[in-house]
């Protein structure tokens, strides 16, 4: 698998918000960076989670992820999640080092933040098809690719919700 070269953004700049997105896409671009989307609830940061962001990271400079807001959580996973606010589920992504920025998305899916980003390449994982991934007709249409990774079996957030009750 080739590995792109990863630019190291400082911590204080990853939690730059979305009226600062189209500077910050702007400069990327001037720089020939190639950006790379994933995006999920990411409540109770497990290790599934973080292959995936692991994965994601090697497909392109800058690994930009969507996190589902606390409202949107709740609305495609129940009442009782989040387990963990926005806040705490931002910080877990930037803690694991292969993040470069988080927006927070309040909609049921990403697709305008896709359409803002126009990321090179979206990655979701293996219990997607390419075809069925939110934004995948734009993508591509823009000249972009989507990318399956393997889950890692064993890891669920609701399994361990399950676990600890």
């Amino acid at each position: 698998m080739l590995r792109m070269t990863r630019v190291k953004t400082p911590l204080k700049d990853k939690h730059i918000d979305l009226k600062n997105l189209e500077k910050q896409l702007d400069l990327w671009k001037s720089k020939g960076l190639s950006i790379c989307f994933t995006n999920g609830c990411f409540d109770l940061l497990h290790q599934g989670h973080i292959d995936l962001i692991s994965m994601s990271s090697t497909f392109g400079n800058i690994l930009v992820v969507g996190l589902n807001s606390d409202e949107s959580v709740k609305k495609l996973k129940g009442d009782k999640r989040p387990i963990q606010n926005v806040k705490e589920r931002k910080n877990a992504l930037i803690a694991t080092g292969y993040v470069d920025k988080v927006y927070t998305f309040e909609k049921d899916t990403p697709l305008d933040l896709i359409l803002k980003i126009k990321p090179d390449i979206v990655v979701k994982g293996g219990d997607y098809v390419a075809e069925d991934v939110v934004g995948y007709s734009e993508v591509i249409n823009w000249g972009g690719e989507i990318k399956i990774v393997p889950i890692t079996p064993g890891f669920s957030t609701t399994s361990i919700i399950e676990k600890m009750r």
